[in-house]
């Protein structure tokens, strides 16, 4: 008697318990109930009324001098006036801070020093003669 064929490998597979699963085969995304389904449906309603709303706003033949698009208003608050919740101070950008705020003053201080100390050094060999200036 011949046995049966081998199971597949979908049906051999087992999901990995150290990987998460990618979002596109988490059972959750495509095996939602019926109350996800009508909040994913109710959402969706909302936002079709907003964008209906807002192109007869951007159609009108009279238009108001200022159109605001919510989601435009709800996306330059948090690009501008919302700025500190996502910035996290750790070890690294106390770093970058201190080096772009001091490293160009350094920069500056070592090389102002250098060419005075070698202006210095040639006048007292006597091999620079100090030109006339009012204004130094």
């Amino acid at each position: 008697m011949a046995s049966a064929p081998p199971p597949s490998a979908a049906k051999l597979y087992r999901a990995n318990s150290f990987v998460s699963l990618p979002a596109e085969l988490n059972p959750d995304a495509y095996d939602t109930s019926p109350e996800k389904r009508r909040a994913e449906a109710e959402r969706l309603a909302i936002r079709s009324r907003l964008k209906r709303q807002y192109q007869l706003q951007l159609n009108n033949p009279s238009p108001p001098a200022i159109i605001e698009n919510p989601a435009l208003v709800r996306w330059a608050y948090a690009k501008s006036q919302n700025v500190y919740p996502t910035f996290r101070p750790t070890p690294k950008t106390s770093v970058l801070g201190a080096a772009y705020a001091l490293g160009p003053l350094l920069f500056w201080i070592f090389v102002l020093k250098a060419a005075r100390d070698r202006k210095e050094k040639r006048i007292q060999e006597g091999k620079y003669k100090r030109p006339f200036s009012v204004f130094f």
